[in-house]
């Protein structure tokens, strides 16, 4: 993020008024590209240690709010179990937290996770084959790529240990007949990993009725996923793309940072 323009509320860590407003204005960025579902999806971070003595607490969307309308002070502390820590009015979706509670629980370097339910992700998580190794983008995800099959509405706990097994280390997961969902130590990472995963998704939709593709040779794709630079800490590991949507956002609408 760019300089923080207002001093974290009374009473609250710095250190959690940062990631308030990264997630906020993470949620708007989503808004602005077109990654929503009506009040539905989230986006979920854990906050640090120097906010909560080691306890594992975590930021979430409001449920009811569209992406739009979240803001930094609007925004829920949870527990794993999705319990509001905060008087914050509104109400959690357990729904929604449960494979990011299984996420962030089971994989240490789970700081942030995002799911979506574009049409073009969807539509790839509904086709047989999965991501197709035929364009730009899928070929930077190779061996990246996590599958993960449909159980029904994720409100079930006891689906934790079956997701965590197919997701193994892979940051970028496909969930079969549901959606995207990419993970990481930083927001910025899991984004652009994320858009990577979405923009492949984009490209195969659109070439699958234009007749056979050319496929990426798997020494290419290797070697395209080894030179890719975007999720490389030296590169910035996301963040320079990050923050110039967050300056796009800003130009549109800054009222995130309430």
């Amino acid at each position: 993020m760019n300089a923080v323009l207002k001093p974290p509320p009374a009473a609250m860590h710095p250190d959690e008024w940062k990631e308030r407003l990264q997630l906020a204005a993470c949620y708007r960025v989503f808004a602005m590209l077109g990654w929503t579902e009506m009040i539905y999806n989230h986006i979920t971070v854990r906050l640090p240690d120097s906010v909560t003595g080691g306890a594992k607490q975590f930021l979430i969307n409001p449920f009811g709010l569209h992406y739009s309308e979240v803001t930094a002070s609007n925004l829920l502390k949870i527990d794993l179990q999705g319990r509001k820590l905060d008087d914050n009015p509104w109400p959690v979706n357990p729904a929604g937290f449960t494979v990011h509670a299984a996420i962030h629980d089971g994989l240490p370097d789970a700081h942030c996770v995002m799911h979506t339910h574009t049409t073009s992700g969807v539509a790839v998580a509904c086709t047989q084959g999965g991501l197709a190794q035929n364009n730009f983008y899928s070929a930077q995800l190779h061996g990246l790529v996590a599958y993960h099959d449909f159980e029904g509405i994720t409100i079930h706990a006891d689906e934790a240990p079956r997701l965590l097994k197919n997701i193994g280390d892979k940051p970028v997961v496909i969930l079969r007949n549901h959606g995207l969902l990419a993970w990481a130590p930083t927001l910025p990472l899991a984004f652009v990993r994320l858009w990577t995963l979405q923009r492949a998704c984009d490209i195969q939709m659109a070439q699958a009725s234009m007749g056979p593709a050319i496929a990426v040779p798997e020494a290419v794709a290797r070697k395209t996923t080894h030179d890719s630079f975007q999720f490389d800490a030296q590169f910035g590991a996301g963040q320079d793309v990050f923050d110039a949507l967050v300056r796009q956002v800003d130009r549109i609408d800054d009222s995130y940072k309430n």
